[in-house]
């Protein structure tokens, strides 16, 4: 979530939808029968999410620390890496595949308790992050800049791409009447679609801040978007999206501290001085909470500090980590609990689906995510070796992508062979590259990155 606690509307103030879940909510946007009888089509859409190469890659992509082979250290193979601070290595840190996997477990029972079909929810949850590109937000910031001819890039646009085009599950023919077929990608229902959609507007679109980066669909797939918004609010997210969204802040604030710690990057004393909290507070309220103060924020860390299960101290025994993952499932609890009381306080106890009804983030739960947020960020993303990777990280996909643009189709896998070989400008040309370079992950960008300028004297 971004700090919009209800996203305002009036209990009772129903659109387009009458009941729980309507036949139009299962249409896809090219007809197909059931394979079986008896599942249902959300269920249906969460198989084509579990078994698709977009999801897999996921495991390739960084969460927030990176696993670093120990050869990497300058050590053989089998050796324990040390980690700057004196601590160990995390081995097995968090993956986006991951993080996936763990916001679809919350979102799956948070939307449950609250009446939404837990398949629906959790489609959307295991395909928020599909359209991440190599190196995380750092990747995606450099593509952003690479795409501003063709319309710039957005990991939630990229998703949708993804889920609707480029995914390889279903091809029908194409409406021009020839014998071609196009891609609808997995061809999910209107409900998965929209679900999966945190941005429901174009580059540019965001009502309350018009320069924002965040934005849900690229021009050339409005066809879809425009199909599966059909009746539905101007720029307002479903409730399934609003569940996506807040179990998404939750897994990530929550996780990104428990690997911080994990891996020897944070003391958690460290949040008990100043100037320590002074940074922290300063961070979360340019970053993640606007308009807070840094007394609210005080407060909201002050209450997880006082909990009896916050983790003061971390040794990496056995006790210790049976104690960090208490206190990641009590804060995990915590908001999710928070959220589903102020939510069924606000809209009684129906099903609430759709365009029901909105999400109700407390005040006080909203900070004390956007606290946790924030310490990972100092603790962890501002690492001085974290900066000195990302500005090489941004090396590497600023000549990967100018290698690509020099030599293709040459580099392209032959997915995108194809589209570039049929797009018919310099601008669909470009997406193409930037769709490929998208789609890998973060070893197979830096080893396409080293065959196609090998030679130039460039060490990666």
């Amino acid at each position: 979530m971004d700090g919009t606690h209800v996203t305002g509307r009036e209990p009772g103030d129903v659109t387009h939808v009458d009941g729980p879940y309507l036949p139009v909510d299962n249409e896809r946007w090219a007809p197909e029968p059931d394979k079986r009888p008896g599942r249902t089509a959300f269920q249906r859409d969460r198989a084509r999410v579990l078994h698709s190469a977009a999801l897999r890659r996921l495991a390739g992509k960084t969460q927030v620390v990176p696993a670093v082979p120990a050869a990497a250290w300058g050590g053989p193979e089998g050796t324990v890496a040390v980690t700057a601070s004196g601590g160990v290595w995390d081995a097995s840190p968090r993956t986006r595949l991951t993080h996936s996997l763990e916001c679809a477990q919350v979102g799956r029972e948070l939307g449950a308790a609250l009446g939404c079909d837990p398949d629906l929810v959790e489609v959307a949850c295991l395909a928020h992050d599909l359209g991440h590109p190599p190196f995380g937000h750092n990747g995606e910031q450099v593509l952003s800049t690479i795409a501003e001819p063709c319309g710039g890039f957005e990991g939630n646009a990229q998703s949708l791409r993804l889920l609707a085009r480029l995914e390889p599950k279903r091809f029908v023919p194409d409406a021009d009447g020839t014998e071609d077929r196009i891609s609808v990608g997995l061809n999910l229902t209107r409900a998965a679609l929209d679900a999966a959609t945190k941005y429901p507007w174009q580059r540019g679109g965001r009502p309350e801040d018009p320069a924002s980066p965040k934005f849900g669909v690229y021009a050339d797939d409005l066809p879809v978007f425009n199909w599966f918004r059909e009746g539905a609010p101007d720029l307002r997210r479903c409730f399934e999206a609003q569940v996506m969204d807040w179990s998404d802040d939750v897994a990530y604030s929550v996780h990104d501290v428990e690997d911080g710690l994990h891996a020897g990057h944070l003391d958690p004393n460290l949040l008990l001085a100043e100037p320590e909290r002074r940074d922290v507070f300063e961070l979360a309220a340019r970053r993640y909470a606007a308009g807070a103060g840094h007394e609210e924020l005080a407060a909201a860390l002050d209450r997880l500090l006082d909990q009896e299960w916050w983790p003061h101290g971390y040794d990496g025994t056995a006790l210790a980590q049976a104690r960090l993952k208490d206190a990641t499932s009590q804060l995990i609890g915590r908001f999710c609990l928070a959220v589903e009381s102020a939510t069924r306080n606000r809209y009684g106890a129906g099903r609430l689906t759709r365009y029901t009804a909105d999400l109700v983030v407390p005040r006080e739960a909203w900070l004390e995510c956007a606290v946790l947020k924030a310490v990972a960020d100092r603790y962890v993303m501002q690492r001085p070796d974290q900066e000195r990777l990302r500005a090489e990280q941004r090396i590497v996909l600023g000549e990967l992508a100018e290698a690509l643009l020099a030599r293709a189709p040459e580099g392209l896998d032959p997915q995108y062979r194809s589209l570039f070989a049929d797009a018919p400008d310099d601008a669909a040309r470009l997406r193409v590259i930037v769709d490929q370079i998208a789609a890998l992950t973060d070893a197979s960008a830096r080893s396409l990155h080293a065959r196609l300028t090998s030679g130039r004297g460039h060490a990666v």
